[in-house]
């Protein structure tokens, strides 16, 4: 007989680093982490900055995908983390968290037990905020967070800027839930990226109850009649079904956890058997409802003040060497060094949109490189947060290695063309203001002859992309047709439960990665409840 484990968890992202450093708390409980990529060993993920070449496949590091962008758009690239840390690992590194009033309307819609007074426990358990600990943050908890420092003249034009054009600055952007801007909060502590694994399962490895295994490929879950009793398992070439004794829990991510799902024979009954697999459980939504925030990225030439000269040439030598002697610089910066949640429209009751801005900006050559901008100038990210346009995750054989199809159908409503306009909007309000105006020579990217909504809904398109925040595949609910209950775990069947964002019932304000972390410290409560 293998031997067995209590918890399997496949997937050691966000989600699955916070699961295994709470379930394993428990001495008496054996668990098994899984995680299909190597180890996080690489340089390029400790240095903040390295994004650029992380996301650059081929790369062990990355899942890489392409999706169909909405009806006659084409396609584009999705990355997620494939290491220990997950999307955590090579992500941008933002810290933020959404809107209380957002989860409270998860506990509204009937997933009791997932509003903000559960959430915020969650978050303020996690976090060790140097803003020190409140009713809106967490202080000494195992992730350590950063804010970036006011440390260049054109952030403070920025945010007066952002002020005169009605933007209140905030000191904590995740503590604003009428909106504001300011400095990013990071998951970067002493210059490095504090990813997940870093955070979670660095401190508990030399538990004799954790098992982490890398370069294990989950091929689909292994049943006995309706119950979940292990996985199928690919390492080294070589299959094997590993046991669990309690659960199985999916946190593989909104891609991959409702393909193993459908693998498994728990999805769309016509697509399952139309692939010659057994229907488990008829579940129609599984790898349906998918959400992903669009975003624009908005470019402008600036008189000076950009930091593009410092991630090129002998400079960007310059700042390597810097960072190896004393990790900061330009190399230890997150994806953006501003963030703000904004209202695309004064009369709303909460903001609907996200911004973050950084001092660089990016060009691409007739053959479709891209580079750093050899002139100065910034780029402003914008995206609105609440997308009703859904999409989907599809398996498209029973072969584990065959690549599913996935549509994005961005902005496929007129609610969601509309506040994608009205953004850019104001955006370039925020940018005419005095304290910018005179730093900026002119709007480059989409440019001023993109002027109407359809011109604006086109820019987004042309100029935007995927923001990597998919989720909602494997949604949770009270009504039947959900995938997953309000304790996460798989309807129709025993001994299963997903845990990452792919059962978020909505978006929210903000990047994914911190509501990954913050469910999953919420399920292990109610796992271990």
């Amino acid at each position: 007989m293998a031997p067995a484990f209590d918890y399997i968890i496949v997937g050691a992202g966000s989600s699955g680093c916070v699961l295994a450093h709470e379930l394993s708390a428990d001495p008496t409980c054996q668990v098994l982490l899984l995680e299909s990529g190597p180890p996080d060993r690489s340089p390029l993920i400790h240095m903040p900055r390295g994004i650029g070449k992380l996301l650059t496949p081929p790369n062990p590091y990355l899942w890489h995908h392409r999706a169909s962008q909405a009806a006659g758009r084409g396609q584009e690239d999705w990355f997620k983390g494939r290491t220990l840390g997950g999307s955590s690992s090579v992500n941008g590194m933002v810290w933020m968290r959404g809107l209380p009033s957002e989860y409270d309307d998860w506990a509204a819609a009937g997933c009791d037990g997932w509003g903000w007074a559960d959430i915020g426990r969650c978050y303020r358990a996690m976090e060790d905020h140097p803003l020190g600990a409140s009713a809106d943050r967490g202080a000494g908890g195992p992730l350590k967070l950063s804010v970036h420092p006011p440390d260049h003249p054109m952030y403070e034009a920025i945010l007066t800027a952002a002020e005169q054009a009605g933007v209140p600055r905030v000191a904590d952007v995740n503590a604003a839930p009428q909106g504001g801007i300011g400095y990013q909060p990071r998951t970067i502590f002493q210059g490095r990226r504090y990813s997940a694994a870093k955070a979670f399962l660095d401190p508990v490895r030399s538990r004799p109850n954790l098992h982490i295994r890398t370069g294990a490929h989950v091929q689909h879950m292994a049943f006995e009649a309706h119950r979940a009793v292990g996985v199928v398992v690919r390492e080294a070439g070589q299959l094997a079904t590993l046991h669990a004794r309690r659960e199985v829990i999916l946190s593989a991510g909104a891609i991959h956890s409702p393909k193993l799902l459908q693998l498994s024979g728990i999805g769309p009954a016509a697509l399952l058997r139309g692939l010659g697999i057994e229907v488990r459980v008829d579940a129609p939504d599984v790898g349906e409802q998918l959400l992903e925030h669009r975003c624009i990225m908005l470019q402008v030439r600036l008189r000076g003040g950009s930091l593009n000269q410092e991630f090129r040439g002998w400079r960007l030598g310059k700042n390597l060497l810097r960072y190896v002697l004393r990790h900061d610089g330009p190399m230890s910066l997150a994806a953006h060094e501003l963030c703000g949640l904004v209202k695309t429209r004064p009369d709303l009751q909460r903001p609907d949109a996200e911004l973050g801005i950084g001092l660089y900006s990016i060009q691409v050559d007739a053959k479709g490189t891209i580079s750093i901008d050899d002139q100065p100038g910034m780029t402003w990210v914008g995206y609105p947060t609440q997308p009703d346009s859904r999409g989907s995750v599809r398996i498209t054989s029973p072969d584990p290695e065959a690549e599913p199809t996935i549509d994005a159908n961005y902005l496929a409503t007129v609610n969601d063309r509309c506040h994608a306009a009205d953004l850019v909007r104001v955006m370039r309000r925020m940018l005419a203001q005095p304290a910018l105006a005179a730093h900026v020579v002119a709007e480059t990217q989409p440019g001023p002859d993109f002027r109407s909504d359809d011109e604006l809904v086109e820019a987004y398109f042309r100029n935007g992309s995927s923001t990597f925040h998919v989720a909602g595949t494997c949604r949770m609910g009270a009504d039947a047709r959900s995938v997953v209950d309000t304790q996460l775990r798989v309807r129709g069947v025993q001994g299963l439960r997903v845990v990452d964002t792919s059962v978020m019932p909505t978006l929210i304000s903000g990047n994914t990665n911190a509501p990954a972390m913050a469910l999953a410290r919420r399920a292990a409560e109610l796992i271990l409840g």
